[in-house]
């Protein structure tokens, strides 16, 4: 079964293995009787086909399936049924392969469920919900966050206009104590009337200092002076105020309701806080879905891409076609390991020192963070510098697997007759051969190459191999040498 969903209602159709329709598309409302509809079909479907299994494929439309999957799965109590929420990715490019021209619902409906035939083992029917409400409350945490940036930015145009000498305290975002002075002096007008006592009580304020900004204020050149300013001015310093209580409230919240051991094991990396490990938790949900370390890094979109044919290789970049919340966890956790985690540290020192520049040294070490982490998930255990720098000098070991270009070449050598380019000519210069190629004995212009050129002559004999010389050049290089009493083979 194919499930399109959309705000208020979803388009149905059922397929057979063979891909032949047993259902034509139907659509019902995402309401009580909606649902109900939904409810009686399946009951007269498996009545119908007694020991048939029904697999449902839901797209994943941020929100809008949910209602849908939760009603499968209470159905799948009943019936034997399996409901899965799906990648709208690789759905789109089956939809691509297919070569259908056309998207409605109904063929979106029925593409979902062709694509489940074709990619059935690509398919997790047993996805885990057990951090949903955990979920919520990270996107809600993270909805403020926004609404925070949001305001903070327009409150930084506004202080441009209205106190133009404090934009110079605002170059690493907006200070504590430059809200509360605005909160109290909205405009550089009524901080000029101030007394420096009293602008010194605000916390981390100096006496000297709130000397300084009276002056400042008196001589300000800002625009903005009315009280319409000021009013707005205060009204967003309260704004982001109730904002950051509202997030270290949420995040106190989600710390204490989170009992989960996998985030206390992640806290023992330096440069990783408990909030950090909570988002990275949510996002892996189990390390048990990823075969593989590189599996996981194609998740958070940090795999390097690019595309090589026959001479050229284009674009080698990071992917950041996975997801982006985690991905941003991992840049900020990189960030602070910059300054407590030697490990790190030194990994991103020695990616500078080799001629990256500062971004790309960055993300080596976040897929660096993202190898510790899976190792440490996989295993159970705490964060060990010492058990990485084992592995990594285990793989440097003589015996390690051999590069791709080896691989590649195992049935033939690179052969020199071979018609290729002058780039890949100088490329297969760089690159060892596995069996060492036949030395060259073929005469140039009648003599051997190192009688010409002296190479590799450890004696000043001539060696008796064979040397067939044209009929002139050869009597006359015969007679020459005879003169000097040195025999020679034609």
């Amino acid at each position: 079964m194919g499930c399109d969903v959309s705000k208020g209602y979803a388009d149905f159709v059922i397929i057979g293995c063979g891909e032949e329709v047993i259902e034509p598309t139907f659509q019902v409302d995402d309401t009580a009787e909606g649902h109900a509809v939904v409810v009686e079909f399946l009951s007269t479907f498996f009545k119908k086909h007694t020991h048939g299994k029904l697999y449902v494929g839901v797209e994943s439309t941020g929100g809008y399936e949910n209602n849908w999957i939760g009603l499968f799965s209470r159905m799948a109590e009943i019936w034997d049924i399996k409901a899965t929420r799906l990648n709208p990715l690789p759905v789109k490019a089956h939809h691509e392969a297919a070569m259908r021209r056309i998207g409605t619902d109904d063929i979106s409906a029925l593409n979902i469920a062709s694509y489940l035939i074709a990619y059935r083992s690509k398919v997790n029917y047993e996805q885990d919900n057990s951090f949903s409400s955990l979920r919520k409350q990270w996107n809600f945490t993270e909805l403020l966050k926004k609404q925070k940036t949001q305001l903070s930015n327009q409150l930084g145009f506004l202080i441009y206009q209205s106190h133009p000498e404090l934009v110079r305290y605002c170059k690493d975002g907006i200070p504590r104590w430059i809200l509360l002075l605005l909160k109290r002096y909205p405009t550089a007008a009524r901080l000029a009337r101030a007394k420096a006592s009293s602008v010194a009580k605000i916390p981390f304020i100096s006496p000297s200092r709130a000397a300084s900004l009276i002056e400042e204020a008196m001589d300000s050149v800002a625009a903005s002076t009315d009280e319409t300013d000021g009013f707005v001015i205060k009204e967003t310093v309260q704004q982001i105020m109730t904002k950051n209580i509202a997030i270290e409230a949420q995040k106190e919240r989600m710390e204490a309701s989170c009992a989960i051991p996998e985030t206390k094991l992640l806290t023992t990396i330096p440069g990783v806080g408990i909030y950090s490990a909570i988002g990275l938790i949510i996002n892996i949900v189990s390390v048990a879905r990823f075969a593989n370390v590189k599996k996981l890094a194609s998740y958070f979109g940090l795999h390097p891409v690019y595309r090589q044919s026959g001479d050229e290789v284009w674009g080698f970049h990071m992917s950041k076609k996975g997801r982006v919340e985690p991905r941003a966890i991992l840049y900020m956790t990189v960030l602070s390991a910059l300054n407590c985690n030697p490990l790190i540290r030194e990994l991103y020192d020695r990616c500078v020192a080799g001629g990256m520049n500062r971004m790309e040294a960055i993300g080596v070490c976040m897929h660096k963070m993202l190898r510790i982490v899976y190792g440490m998930l996989r295993n159970g255990a705490e964060f060990e510098p010492a058990v990485d720098e084992k592995n990594r000098k285990r793989r440097l070991l003589p015996g390690s697997p051999n590069r791709h270009h080896e691989k590649k070449r195992r049935m033939q050598p690179h052969d020199k007759r071979a018609p290729i380019s002058k780039r890949q000519s100088k490329r297969r210069k760089g690159i060892k051969q596995e069996a060492e190629p036949q030395k060259d004995t073929v005469p140039k212009n009648g003599v051997i190459p190192n009688l010409l050129n002296g190479k590799n002559n450890k004696s000043s004999k001539i060696p008796s191999t064979s040397v067939t010389m044209p009929t002139v050049i050869g009597k006359v290089i015969e007679k020459e040498m005879e003169k000097l009493g040195i025999s020679i083979y034609t």
